[in-house]
């Protein structure tokens, strides 16, 4: 699998090895960041459920 980037101006050339591990990072920050939200939610929910 080939990994080009898609727009701006290194457009339709590979990344570095650096700007993968820049990409890695910033999805997994984003999908702890939801599961870390979605938890609050549920934790908030069950502390101001009524009698």
């Amino acid at each position: 699998m080939d990994l080009i980037i898609p727009t701006g101006k290194r457009k339709g050339h590979s990344p570095s090895l650096a700007g993968v591990y820049r990409a890695l990072a910033e999805h997994e920050k984003a999908r702890r960041y939801s599961d870390a939200a979605e938890q609050a939610r549920a934790e908030y929910a069950t502390l101001h459920q009524g009698p």
